[in-house]
C-alpha cells in the first residue's frame, strides 16, 4: 500500500550526522595495518509507530475513513574486510518489517468480514557492498533489495559510486537504481467479474511496473562553517502506475476503477546548506522543486536546528512545509468527466499544502548508553504532520546504535 506515512517514513528514519566536520584521514592513518578478518563494525535498529486519521480515501472515490496504522522495524547489520592492498570492504545487510492496518482498505470489500489488503505485513531485506579507499575516500558499490506483501513483489539492484577532490573539500555521489515489480490486480467488488479476484490469490491477474531512477550530488565545503550540496534525482515509471482498487466516480453516477497513464516522468532538483555557527548548534536548511509529466509542480523547505546541550546530550526541532500543485487527473468525489481518459481522487496527487514539524533528542554518552560502552547512541524523535485535505499524522522514531 503506497499511502502518505511511507513519505514521511523515509524523511523521518533519516538519522543525522555529527556535529563537527569530519576531518580527513591522513596517509599514515590509511597505511596503518589491518585486520584481514571480516569484523561486525556497527548494528543499527530503528522502530516507528506511525498513525493517521482523514476522510479522503481514494479507495472509495475520495470520501470516507483514511485511518491507517503503521508499526516498522528494521535492523542493519554492517561488517567491514580490509583487501590485501588495503582497500576496505564494507557489508550493509538489512532487514525491514512493516505491518499496517488500514480501514478504508477493507472497503475494497466491504461484504467480508476483513478485505485482504485490510491488514498486512511487508518484508524487505536488502544488502550492499562498497568498497572504499580510506586514503582517498573514493568508493563504489553494488546494492540487491527485495519486497513482499499481499499485492505486491519488488526486485531491486542499485551501483552507488563516490569521488572527493584530493583536499577533501569537493565529493561527488552518483547512484542508479532499478526495482522491477509485480502489482497482484484487485479491483473493487462492484467491478469484478467472474471469478477474477474472488477471495483466492491466484485467481487475481497481475501487472508489471518497472522503476528506474539515477542520483547526481555534488557537496562542497565552503568554509569551516558552511557547507553546500546539489542533488539532481531524475527517475522513470512503467506499467501499472494506477491503484485498480481505487475508485472514481463521475459526474453521471458511474464508476469505474482509477485510472493513470503507464509512464512517468519525475525529476526532483534539491539544495541542502548546513552553517556550523559553534561547536554548540547547526543550522541546516533545505529546498527542493518537483516535476512530473502528469502536471505535478511542488516546493519543499524544511530548516532543522540541533542544539548541543553538552557533549553527548542534543535536541533537534525541525520543521518542513510542502506546497503542491496536482495533477491534471485528480477529481473529488463525483466530479470526473465521463469522456476522460485517465482519472483519479486520490488526495496524494491533488494540489494541496502540508505541514510537517517535531523534534528530537539524541543521548550519545563516551561511556555508552546506560553505562554500555558498546551502545554507542541513543535517538527519539516525534513528528506531528499535517494537510490542507484534513489528513492528521503522527510519528514516534527509536534509533538505537551498537558499535
Amino acid at each position: 500500500m503506497k499511502k502518505i506515512y511511507l513519505h514521511v517514513a523515509f524523511l523521518f528514519l533519516g538519522i543525522f550526522g555529527s556535529y563537527a566536520q569530519t576531518k580527513p584521514t591522513s596517509a599514515s592513518d590509511s597505511s596503518a595495518y589491518h585486520t584481514r578478518k571480516l569484523k561486525l563494525e556497527e548494528v543499527n535498529l530503528v522502530s516507528a509507530y506511525y498513525h493517521q486519521e482523514g476522510n479522503n480515501s481514494a479507495v472509495t472515490g475520495g470520501i470516507g475513513t483514511e485511518k491507517l496504522s503503521d508499526f516498522a522495524n528494521t535492523i542493519d547489520l554492517q561488517f567491514s574486510k580490509y583487501s590485501l592492498n588495503g582497500k576496505k570492504n564494507l557489508f550493509t545487510f538489512e532487514l525491514g518489517v512493516d505491518h499496517y492496518t488500514s480501514a478504508s482498505s477493507d472497503k475494497i470489500d466491504p461484504s467480508t468480514i476483513s478485505s485482504a489488503s485490510s491488514a498486512d505485513t511487508r518484508i524487505y531485506p536488502s544488502l550492499n557492498w562498497t568498497r572504499s579507499n580510506e586514503k582517498t575516500g573514493n568508493s563504489y558499490g553494488f546494492t540487491g533489495s527485495y519486497s513482499t506483501e499481499f499485492d505486491y513483489q519488488s526486485v531491486g539492484a542499485g551501483f552507488n559510486l563516490t569521488r572527493v577532490s584530493k583536499d577533501k573539500n569537493t565529493q561527488f555521489d552518483f547512484k542508479a537504481q532499478a526495482f522491477i515489480d509485480t502489482w497482484t490486480v484487485i479491483l473493487p467488488v462492484e467491478l469484478r467479474t467472474g471469478t477474477t479476484g474472488q477471495g483466492n490469490h491466484d485467481n487475481y491477474d497481475s501487472a508489471p511496473r518497472n522503476s528506474f531512477s539515477t542520483g547526481f550530488s555534488l557537496s562542497q565545503v565552503i568554509n569551516t562553517k558552511l557547507q553546500a550540496l546539489i542533488m539532481v534525482e531524475p527517475s522513470y515509471q512503467h506499467g501499472l502506475l494506477a491503484t485498480k482498487y481505487q475508485r472514481d466516480y463521475f459526474t453521471d453516477g458511474s464508476l469505474k476503477a482509477e485510472t493513470l497513464p503507464d509512464k512517468r516522468y519525475k525529476l526532483p532538483i534539491a539544495v541542502r546548506l548546513n552553517y556550523f555557527p559553534d561547536d554548540h548548534f547547526i543550522i541546516r536548511t533545505f529546498y527542493r522543486y518537483y516535476m512530473d509529466n502528469w502536471g505535478i509542480r511542488a516546493h519543499t523547505a524544511e530548516l532543522e536546528i540541533p542544539v548541543k546541550l553538552n557533549s553527548f546530550f542534543s535536541v533537534s526541532p525541525f520543521y518542513r512545509y510542502n506546497n503542491q500543485q496536482g495533477t491534471r487527473y485528480f477529481a473529488a468525489y463525483g466530479q470526473h468527466n465521463p469522456s476522460a481518459q485517465y482519472f483519479t481522487s486520490d488526495y496524494d496527487l491533488s494540489t494541496l499544502s502540508s505541514n510537517f514539524f517535531g523534534a528530537g533528542i539524541r543521548l550519545a554518552p563516551p561511556k555508552g548508553v546506560f553505562g554500555w560502552q558498546h551502545l554507542n547512541a541513543l535517538e527519539l524523535r516525534y513528528g506531528h504532520y499535517n494537510r490542507s485535505t484534513g489528513l492528521v499524522s503522527n510519528i514516534v522514531t527509536l534509533n538505537i546504535k551498537v558499535k
